[in-house]
């Protein structure tokens, strides 16, 4: 894995190559291993290396044979070799065997037409010397990232993470304060937006095409909808498992030593066990990660799974202060706000393993393409909600604030209160409530100004557009594809891992399987209750009956506990009166009234505090 950087000037002027090693230094986590530039006229090209295929020969950016075509390029192409063939077929000649190579010879064949043939995670940068062109991608499901902003007179800035794009003296850093609002509704910033005003994401799945000064955004790749399918689950099954088998197969490529992250729960668990299919099960390391702090020690279950399978296990227990350490860290290397607290375990996890191998094959995925997520049981529970006459739905409301407060991760009263704030809604703004922090009517409390972004109005229209005419699993099943798979689970592995130069691989989201599942009806996916049906019967015979059996955990942790423990001292001097009034962005009133309610144990505000802590931490570092 590596990162990306670079610029393009209006008008010829001639690019500087100071400006380019200072925006690629900042991504020099990302790339441990080397650097390299290209600079030519107006354009400048970034890159920083973590060696993976081709160690010797891989450096970037990369050419083509007459070195009118130049690439920097982040990820791995699962279906390079195909390719290559395919290329060399056609009297392209090579000078290397990294996938690096194969993009500009596939430019070269196909122009723009090319990202969609490609199977793999990646951003790209292209320079196109014969036609003065830049052009930039994202791959399919986001799991790589990619940052741009326009430069004054018609030029453009790009990189793999922000910081990259703000180290261009031209680019407008202040606060986007649509985009606070965004970060407090969903615990990240969706793209195509992002933190700073003068900075974008591209979104996954589009191409940026920069010609002339004027810059043109596509979709190059429109996931597929359900259709029919007559055949019985255990056929369904068996095909999904020989066409999962083959991606771990793709995945698995790679000239240094790999590993595979295992949790315990189903999704790792299945990655692991299919990755022994394919080789010795003597020679599969994984990797897991517990606490001394029992409620949230999830090393059983992955060690179980190991014993099962017969892998080479690693693990390693930390205390719970070894984790909320790491948040001055952490907000040193995130340059935008992320709510999500498993980010600290994750990247914990991501140290360890890095510490024996340089890739590891990860679950990301399963959940939003299966429907395995708590919330799309409370998807079909909310249906039955809203048939309800209104005063049985308001004497639930009454009933639930009798409950107990009760700060365990994942408690009874802390789900029962989440679903009543979305089961009312329309199901896309339901899912959102049960997985954000703060309602549109919160955020109108919180923050100060008159006109505050209306995002649950933007939220409904962005859902509106997606997948209108399939059944409602479909619909937010495409939802979470859209929005919380490619802006938080993705974007935290990435950060996650990048910050110690870890590639993680995702084979649940290989182009092909992915294209497949989308195809297949919803009642493959969850039936009576029954999440994650497809995958479960794929593995039935191939894990232990106590992975089938257990319930969906995340990397949990005791945020609620925290924030009255711990964590108070922090809460309370980057949350105090005083410093939200001079800030000028929240009202102190109601911060400190969420503040004494969660001290006190009259009702759990984990959520919200810790977003609210988290972009405290990201605005010390990032604005002052």
């Amino acid at each position: 894995m590596c990162g990306i950087a670079g610029f393009v000037n209006p008008g010829g002027l001639p690019a500087d190559r100071g400006l380019i090693e200072r925006m690629t230094a900042t991504l020099s986590h990302r790339g441990p291993d080397g650097d390299g530039f290209h600079v030519e006229g107006p354009v400048a090209l970034g890159h920083r290396r973590l060696s993976i295929i081709d160690v010797d020969g891989g450096a970037q950016p990369m050419a083509n044979e007459d070195g009118t075509i130049w690439t920097s390029y982040n990820g791995e192409i699962y279906n390079e070799i195909e390719l290559r063939q395919e290329l060399e077929s056609k009297g392209h000649r090579y000078q290397t065997v990294c996938d690096t190579e194969s993009l500009v010879h596939l430019y070269e064949e196909d122009e723009l037409d090319l990202f969609a043939r490609l199977n793999g995670m990646f951003a790209v940068a292209i320079w196109d010397r014969r036609r003065a062109r830049l052009v930039l991608a994202r791959d399919r499901m986001g799991q790589k990232p990619l940052y741009y902003a326009s430069l004054p007179g018609g030029g453009l800035a790009f990189g793999s993470e922000a910081k990259a794009v703000l180290a261009h003296p031209e680019v407008d850093r202040a606060l986007d304060h649509d985009s606070l609002a965004r970060y407090l509704f969903y615990e990240y910033v969706p793209a195509p937006y992002s933190i700073f005003r003068g900075v974008r994401k591209l979104p996954a799945g589009h191409g940026l095409v920069w010609e002339d000064g004027r810059t043109r955004i596509w979709r190059y790749w429109d996931p597929r909808l359900p259709g029919r399918d007559d055949r019985s689950l255990e056929q369904v099954a068996s095909r999904f498992w020989g066409d999962f088998r083959g991606s771990v197969a793709r995945h698995r490529r790679s000239d240094v030593p790999i590993g595979v992250f295992l949790s315990g729960g189903l999704d790792s668990s299945s990655v692991a066990a299919a990755l022994c299919q394919v080789e010795s099960a003597q020679d599969v390391r994984t990797f897991s990660i517990g606490f001394e702090d029992p409620s949230f020690d999830e090393s059983g279950p992955a060690r179980t799974v190991a014993a099962f399978l017969g892998t080479e296990h690693h693990e390693q227990t930390f205390s719970v202060r070894t984790v909320h350490e790491l948040l001055p860290e952490v907000a040193s290397w995130l340059d935008e706000p992320f709510g999500d607290a498993s980010i600290l375990p994750t990247h914990l996890l991501c140290r360890f393993a890095r510490g024996e191998v340089k890739v590891v094959l990860g679950g990301d995925g399963a959940d939003e393409l299966l429907a395995g997520y708590p919330t799309f049981k409370a998807h079909a529970a909310a249906g039955v909600f809203r048939r309800l006459p209104r005063f049985a739905q308001s004497l639930a409301g009454l009933a639930t604030r009798g409950l107990p407060v009760d700060f365990r991760n994942f408690s009874l009263d802390f789900k029962v209160k989440q679903f009543l704030k979305g089961a009312a809604e329309p199901l896309s703004l339901a899912h959102q409530r049960w997985l954000g922090s703060f309602t549109g009517a919160e955020l109108g409390r919180l923050m100060l100004g008159g006109d505050v972004l209306d995002v649950e109005r933007e939220h409904l229209e962005r859902a509106a557009t997606i997948a209108p005419h399939a059944d409602p699993l479909a619909r937010a099943l495409r939802l979470y594809q859209d929005t919380y798979l490619p802006e938080d689970i993705l974007t935290k592995v990435d950060r996650a891992g990048m910050a110690c130069g870890l590639e993680v691989r995702a084979p649940f989201l290989d182009a092909g399987l992915v294209d497949w599942v989308q195809t297949l009806p919803s009642a493959y996916k969850m039936h009576l209750g029954s999440t994650k049906r497809l995958l479960r019967a794929a593995v039935a015979a191939r894990l232990p009956s106590s992975t089938l059996a257990r319930a969906k955990k995340g990397f949990g942790m005791p945020v609620g506990t925290w924030l009255r423990g711990p964590l108070r001292p922090l809460l309370m001097e980057l949350l105090g009166p005083d410093r939200i009034r001079r800030q000028g962005l929240f009202r102190p009133e109601e911060i400190a009234r969420l503040i004494a309610e969660h001290q006190a144990g009259h009702v759990d505000h984990r959520k919200p505090l810790w977003t609210l802590l988290m972009f405290q931490l990201w605005y010390d570092r990032w604005r002052t």
